[in-house]
């Protein structure tokens, strides 16, 4: 009887161990894009930030050379954007994932305080547990 106790608490002790993330565990890239854009919709500068590499590039769809560079030109850049839009809030639409990309369709209001939402997709690739590139469709 004691025997078939003690092996209950191992297997269920067990299970729970095993189902529990550990902070050594790596994060998803779904997982990384969802804490970025909790932090966008945050208007918080620092965690929006946290999510990308040092090298990050933003693109807009169809071009070959990026709008954006580097971890201080996108900080300054959105951080002008969370600045002048105090209502600035986007809901994703569909969600999409394929090895380190994600893929978000996005409804954004409030957008440099307009009244108009603006749709976009927005292709994220991940490396490393960080978000590297970021390729924008506007409609």
């Amino acid at each position: 009887m004691q025997y078939k106790t003690i092996l209950y608490k191992a297997l269920l002790y067990g299970a729970f161990f095993y189902a529990t993330p550990s902070k050594a565990q790596q994060m998803t890239p779904e997982q990384i894009v969802q804490q970025n854009l909790d932090s966008y919709n945050k208007r918080d500068i620092n965690g929006f930030i946290s999510s990308f590499s040092e090298n990050i590039s933003l693109y807009a769809y169809g071009q070959t050379q990026p709008t954006t560079v580097g971890l201080a030109a996108v900080r300054q850049r959105y951080q002008t954007l969370f600045d002048q839009s105090p209502k600035l809030h986007s809901t994703i639409v569909k969600r999409m994932v394929l090895g380190n990309k994600v893929i978000d369709h996005e409804h954004i209001v409030g957008r440099m305080g307009a009244d108009t939402p603006v749709e976009m997709i927005l292709i994220y690739e991940v490396e490393n547990e960080k978000i590297v590139r970021v390729t924008a469709i506007n409609s």
